[in-house]
């Protein structure tokens, strides 16, 4: 379980193919701070330390991993959001992440405001958003602003955007989705009736 407040970026130090399963390598410099079978929210996208290098780690990205992440765009020299996995007792500063990506979506508009960025995603999942509700975007936790079919949008604040990878992303660039998970379930008791 996660909580949408990204840690650190951290580089891509290479990946490498490996059958259908592709092998990441991330640069890590307090590599003494993790262990393998730890699980970490990479783009949102929980992943398992496979294996620990003098000052790098390694994750497995499985077929489902790639098919539904953004993982499948990204290549050495990229920048990820980092965040651990919650520790009982602390504080809850973001909202309930679950580190399940349900899709990815294409940022489609970046308007640059004084003091702030307001970015619009688009995608094809029938999943909902609703304003002012949560949104994981690359494993931030945000408040969805504007609510569309298919489309939704969120500011960045100057502390987010220096402290992720939203600094680096482009119009047409992908980015991981998690919905939030109250509306998953409610769409699902409502479609399943």
């Amino acid at each position: 379980m996660f909580t949408g407040i990204v840690e650190k970026m951290v580089e891509v130090k290479s990946i490498i193919a490996s059958k259908n399963n592709l092998i990441m390598e991330i640069y890590f410099e307090n590599i003494h701070e993790l262990r393998v079978d730890q699980s970490i929210s990479h783009n949102g996208a929980c992943l398992t330390v496979t294996k620990l290098n003098d000052n790098s780690y390694q994750v497995d990205l499985i077929e489902e991993t790639i098919q539904r992440t953004n993982f499948k765009y990204v290549k050495a020299g990229d920048f990820l959001n980092l965040e651990r996995s919650l520790k009982i007792g602390d504080r809850l500063d973001g909202h309930m992440v679950q580190g399940h990506v349900d899709t990815t979506a294409k940022c489609t508009s970046i308007e640059i405001n004084e003091g702030s960025w307001k970015y619009f995603f688009q995608y094809d999942d029938d999943s909902i958003t609703v304003e002012k509700g949560s949104i994981t975007v690359n494993g931030v936790s945000l408040t969805v602003v504007d609510s569309l079919k298919n489309e939704f949008s969120v500011c960045i604040i100057p502390y987010t955007y220096e402290h992720t990878n939203f600094k680096y992303l482009k119009i047409n660039d992908y980015v991981n989705i998690e919905f939030d998970i109250l509306g998953k379930y409610i769409k699902k008791l409502v479609n399943d009736k």
